[in-house]
């Protein structure tokens, strides 16, 4: 499974492709500059994940790293968002391997504690596939050497923390400083790597999208063309034959490819056969992640309005520095530079990202209004009207639909 983002300039034409993991492989100073020196990365940032406690710092790592009782610390990780394009996945995780040593436990050198332990987090299981793959043959290397059993902690990413500022690109605010080198000096070469990418795929958990697919099906290829091959949502979408499906629940006899399996923990919750053109999927996913029920659904697709300083608007009032992104789709619609405090209890923006809207005449209720409508989702937003200060226009959108995303949480700045 591929995560597909739209690089947004000010075109909003320009495409690119990209997956994020997370390595642990000891201090995060050393291993950040590493993975960012790597051609076809994108951006490695230092953090922390694999804790089973919220909002860790610096410091609380640090006390946690004497395995404190039912406590799980977190690592000291890096999030490495790479395209895959010009960095494969496989090449990747074998630099991985190959820049520590992953069968010291907790420690990586001199520096000991848990936080130090060699660990791997993956999003997606093409990934999950070559970490264990490579994992086998690295072990045969390792042993080889006269190295011991690896012990590299190997899961699916719960959540990413975004470590304290002075921990970004230390090594380069701190010339004097070193890079340690933990690597054992064993290097893949030739060796025949297997992966099950040909055999099955198995549920991620939570919520995601399976498309069934054939060979030869040309409804599947126009469906790839017309819709995933866009896709930014954030629920997890892969696309698969019937056969390859492994422990998943529920999925009957499918009668007809393409088929849109929407799947929560393993288990079908409902399917739709045919071709779905982009606007009959997003209503259908906003269902499935909204639910059928909610607010924001009957915002979206009903043509509702938020309450007045709703729940959602008094929570993203207070954000900073970002953008607000369409909750079904994924795409960028508004961003916080175009915001201002209009006081009406919505959102309110001067305009809207170029080309991620459409506008249209919308005279329900016995009044004259302009409607905004995600261009991608077909998802209702609002209005806009001529009423901003110094006679510009106040776009007033409803909170329920949107999504917020800090600015330095984006693949690639958006143009001003």
């Amino acid at each position: 499974m591929y995560k597909i983002f739209l690089i947004l300039g000010v075109s909003m034409t320009l495409m690119a492709k990209t997956q994020t993991i997370v390595f642990a492989a000891g201090c995060f100073w050393g291993v950040e500059k590493y993975f960012d020196n790597l051609e076809g990365v994108i951006k490695a940032t230092s953090g922390y994940a694999g804790g089973d406690y919220d909002n860790p710092t610096y410091d609380k790592v640090l006390a946690h790293r004497e395995n404190s009782a039912n406590i799980i610390n977190h690592t000291e990780a890096v999030e490495v968002v790479y395209d895959d394009n010009k960095i494969s996945t496989l090449e990747l995780i074998k630099s991985f391997w190959q820049l520590h040593d992953p069968t010291q436990g907790n420690r990586q050198g001199n520096d000991r504690g848990n936080n130090y332990r060699s660990a791997l987090y993956y999003t997606n299981q093409e990934q999950k596939e070559v970490a264990f793959a490579t994992k086998k043959v690295y072990q045969k290397l390792l042993n080889d050497a006269g190295y011991s059993s690896i012990t590299t902690e190997i899961k699916p990413l719960d959540k990413f923390y975004v470590a304290e500022e002075y921990h970004q690109n230390y090594l380069q605010k701190n010339p004097h400083g070193y890079c340690p080198n933990h690597s054992t000096g064993v290097k893949f070469s030739d060796e025949n790597i297997s992966l099950d990418s040909g055999k099955y795929i198995e549920p991620l958990g939570g919520k995601e999208i399976v498309v069934i697919d054939a060979d030869g099906c040309s409804f599947c290829e126009r469906f790839k063309q017309n819709v995933t091959s866009h896709y930014k949502g954030s629920i997890p979408l892969r696309t698969a034959h019937q056969e390859r499906l492994k422990d998943f629940e529920d999925i009957g006899k499918i009668e007809g490819t393409p088929t849109i399996l929407f799947i929560e923990d393993g288990k079908k919750m409902e399917s739709f056969t045919g071709y779905m053109d982009e606007k009959s999927f997003y209503k259908a996913l906003g269902a499935f992640k909204l639910g059928r029920d909610s607010e924001g659904y009957d915002v979206a697709f009903k043509q509702k309005t938020d309450g007045r300083f709703c729940k959602q608007y008094e929570e993203f009032k207070h954000t900073e520095d970002g953008v607000f992104v369409d909750k079904v789709s994924g795409d960028i619609l508004f961003d916080t530079r175009d915001r201002f405090n209009s006081g009406s209890g919505w959102l309110s923006f001067f305009k809207a990202v170029d080309g991620a809207t459409v506008e249209k005449e919308d005279d329900s209720f016995g009044m004259r209004r302009v409607e905004v409508i995600s261009k991608k989702s077909g998802a209702h937003l609002g209005h806009v009207f001529d009423d901003a200060p110094g006679g510009r226009r106040r776009f007033c959108i409803n909170a329920t639909v949107l999504e917020f995303v800090p600015r330095d949480k984006l693949r690639r700045p958006i143009k001003p």
